[in-house]
């Protein structure tokens, strides 16, 4: 017996010092991946040292002589902290995960590599002048020099087995063109929904739904708009339909697409303009961004600096958005319209033969292989047109092809670097048009007060009469692309009457305008209205005013919802359990997105039901033709709700119900029953509900508590859809900054998921706390923490 015991301890003793080793030689090896904060780093290619500094919150300052010096430190700092994440980028770009995560991707890959990004990438670089193809290189060479200094490489790539690939200058293109997948995808393949509904419907039906103008909307080119009429019986019946058409749901849950930007000019401020900008993107730990500030000599006038501080984009040498000193400037997603479906004609003789513009000609025929990790590869045929890649099919399986900006080599370079030495806000717009980049709407201001917002990117010029939202016949010479939008007559506003300007996602023009940007699927207005109403609220502005616009939580839109909702409620039995509950939820309605508030949560719900069984009527006739048929996004979707709510026409009102009473009685059961299913009707709390899940790229693939340590806390968040303060689990602000060009000692910054890729790194996670509870952090870089200096290599 006390041999047995004996014989026990000593194979616990050994388990345990077998497992304190692996800790501590994970420890050590995560350790020794941790980037280098202190001291001195050889860099060959330097033409002078660089200082990198580092404040509390891991923001970099690049101290230089001139900026392909910056390019190159920034490459190897970019890489010590985030090449994982830069890795990522060019992967997902180019149909690359496979080769790190084994089959798991292939379906990701399968769908993006019919892109062929990674040529088109080298196909850019062809037409980019010299001193940007200089800039790629000296990023290059830092990133390529930053990742082989690590004594051990960055630990996703321990945790995958597999090895860092060396940095080419082609990723970079590949990392700006994950971004137009970022900002325009779901914008593309929403065109082919809305074709299959204008398939099913009668046109004036589908010119009801499709409308891209209502009263919610606040452009900042207006005109007098027309809600769209009802139509008629004779055009459409739902009272005459299958129920059976009418089950599942045709919605996806509610995205908002992302980011507000606002200005005053001086006029408001006493002084320079003030920006506001937050980007509303998926969140991930670390951010999508990296905090960078660039001090470096003027070319020109030795006497003079340049002094940029804002975000730059890891796997890109420029900084993304925010003041130079003279200007401040930012993005918002212009939601216009820039891809086109194709209708390809082959030769019923030969399938790789099209009818192109100028007559039949053979299709261009690619052999794509995907790197497959621990498995064996596999080789995708992809056939291209002169208008682009044969990505998809019509509804009679017409082959189509993809016409979009990201796929012409013209829009995509590294201009946006140009807004470094800009001194005025009119220079700046002059440039936005020519910036690579997708379609953004461009707000800027400047120190002496002025103001001006236009596109930045390049947009296509359609010729013919086609109609661009769905796919349409590009066989005739005359139809199509012909070119680009000048920079000359792109809308434009300077200095406006009313001292302000505001972006948000929703229609910014009308008229004509609407006509040449098209609608990608513009988000509804009621968050830029609510930004603008607050900018006209006041005649004075300081900095911490416009922040507080930025957190405003007021849900403006969900007030009528609320108050349909207890009407609804007051007249149903008080006696059912559900109705007493859902009344005394009610309560506590404060017409806020707030963390405490159980009413919010049940009033978005039904907002949220009552849409989705309102438009299931249009989506009914659709399904008899394709079953798991999905409404596309609708931009005026809550104007149309509440018309057939305020008229309740019979003939479009789903079979199902028997009256618009019982349709909005049952709707609220349904989110009563769901309630009680989630947790009970007053016992949970929005802040429950939309609790934080912003999560590190590998965590879904470790254990729990392993995650846990990767992740961010699951912290109750504020704000919604719909209100500046846009906010779910895992999308929002992926920054935000409030700053006057000239005044950035009083200018404020935020962002979630830290700076550093490395958990064992101070700056992981660091500044995140600030974001989530709103805390005003300094824009520029505070107190040096940590010093190193890159030195020219021997």
């Amino acid at each position: 017996m006390q041999f047995t015991l004996r014989i026990t301890r000593h194979i616990l003793v050994t388990m345990l010092l077998i497992a304190a080793f692996l800790v501590l030689t994970i420890g050590l090896l995560l350790r020794a991946s941790l980037p280098q904060y202190d001291g001195e780093a050889p860099l060959s290619g330097l033409s002078a040292p660089v200082s990198i500094d580092r404040d509390a919150l891991g923001s970099v300052t690049f101290k230089g002589e001139n900026r392909l010096d910056l390019a190159l430190a920034m490459g190897y700092v970019h890489a010590q902290e985030r090449f994982f994440e830069m890795d990522l980028m060019r992967r997902q770009a180019a149909g690359e995960l496979s080769e790190l995560f084994g089959a798991a991707s292939l379906v990701h890959d399968r769908k993006a590599r019919a892109f062929r990004m990674r040529a088109r990438a080298r196909d850019v670089l062809q037409q980019l002048p010299a001193t940007q193809l200089q800039l790629l290189d000296a990023y290059q060479n830092g990133v390529n020099r930053g990742i082989t200094a690590l004594t051990v490489r960055p630990f996703p790539y321990l945790l995958t087995q597999t090895q860092p690939a060396a940095w080419r200058k082609e990723d970079s293109i590949l990392v700006i063109a994950a971004m137009f997948f970022t900002l325009n995808e779901s914008n593309i393949y929403r065109e082919l929904a809305l074709s299959s509904l204008r398939a099913a419907l009668p046109e004036s039906v589908y010119r009801y739904l499709n409308t891209p103008a209502g009263n919610w909307d606040a452009p900042l080119i207006d005109e007098p708009i027309t809600l769209p009429k009802l139509p008629s019986a004779s055009h459409i019946n739902l009272q005459a339909m299958d129920k059976k058409l009418f089950n599942g749901n045709p919605l996806a849950a509610e995205q908002s697409p992302g980011s507000n930007s606002f200005a005053v000019a001086g006029a408001l401020t006493g002084g320079p303009a003030i920006i506001a900008n937050d980007m509303h993107l998926t969140l991930r730990v670390p951010n999508l961004w990296f905090r960078s500030r660039l001090i470096y000599p003027d070319a020109v006038s030795a006497d003079q600096s340049h002094d940029i501080t804002g975000i730059s984009l890891p796997g890109v040498p420029s900084i993304v958005i925010g003041s130079n000193r003279h200007i401040a400037w930012s993005f918002t997603n212009s939601h216009g319209d820039f891809a086109d479906w194709v209708r390809i004609k082959t030769d019923q003789d030969d399938q790789t033969r099209y009818l192109a513009s100028t007559g039949w000609q053979p299709m261009k025929i690619h052999h794509e292989t995907i790197r497959i990790h621990n498995a064996v590869d596999e080789i995708l045929q992809i056939s291209e047109t002169e208008w682009g890649p044969i990505l998809a099919q019509d509804r009679d399986q017409t082959p189509l092809a993809l016409a979009w900006t990201a796929l012409r080599p013209e829009a995509i370079n590294l201009k946006l670097i140009e807004l470094e030495h800009v001194k005025s806000a009119h220079q700046a717009a002059k440039i936005a048009p020519l910036l690579g980049i997708p379609v953004q709407n461009f707000i800027v201001g400047d120190r002496h007060g002025n103001i001006s917002w236009t596109l930045a990117g390049r947009i296509p010029i359609r010729s013919g009469t086609y109609d661009p939202y769905i796919p349409a016949d590009w066989s005739s010479a005359d139809t199509g692309w012909s070119g680009w939008l000048e920079p000359e007559h792109y809308p434009l506003i300077n200095n406006p009457t009313a001292q302000r300007l505001w972006s948000a996602n929703s229609r910014p023009v009308s008229g004509e305008w609407l006509d040449l940007l098209g609608n990608g699927g513009y988000d509804l207005g009621a968050r830029t209205t609510q930004i603008r109403d607050s900018l006209f609220a006041r005649n004075q502005f300081t900095e911490k005013d416009m922040q507080a616009i930025q957190l405003d939580q007021r849900a403006l839109l969900l007030t009528r919802w609320y108050q349909l909702l207890s009407n609804i409620l007051e007249s149903a039995d008080n006696k059912l359990p559900w109705v007493s509950a859902m009344k005394a939820a009610l309560t506590d309605w404060d017409g806020q997105a707030s963390t405490d508030s159980s009413a919010y949560r049940i009033v978005r719900a039904y907002r949220y039901e009552v849409t989705k069984t309102v438009l299931n009527g249009f989506a009914a006739p659709v399904r008899q033709h394709d079953a798991g048929f999905k409404l596309p996004r609708l931009s005026q979707a809550e104007v149309i709700v509440w018309q057939l709510i305020d008229h309740q026409p019979q003939h479009l009102l789903p079979s199902l119900y028997k009256s618009w009473e019982e349709l909005l009685y049952l709707c609220a059961l349904h989110v009563a029953e769901q309630l009680e299913q989630d947790g009970g009707i007053t016992e949970r709390t929005w802040g429950e509900v939309n609790a934080a899940r912003i999560r590190h790229p590998l965590s879904q693939k470790l254990p729990p508590w392993v995650a846990r340590w990767l992740d961010m806390p699951s912290d109750p968040l504020p704000g919604d859809h719909n209100m500046p303060r846009v906010q779910s689990p895992s999308f929002g602000a992926s920054q935000r900054f409030v700053v006057a060009p000239g005044q950035e000692e009083q200018g404020y910054f935020n962002m979630p998921g830290g700076q550093s890729g490395h958990p064992f790194s101070p700056y992981y996670g660091r500044g995140h706390a600030d974001w989530v509870n709103g805390n005003l952090t300094p824009f520029l870089p505070g107190t040096i923490e940590r010093h190193m200096k890159l030195i020219s290599a021997k």
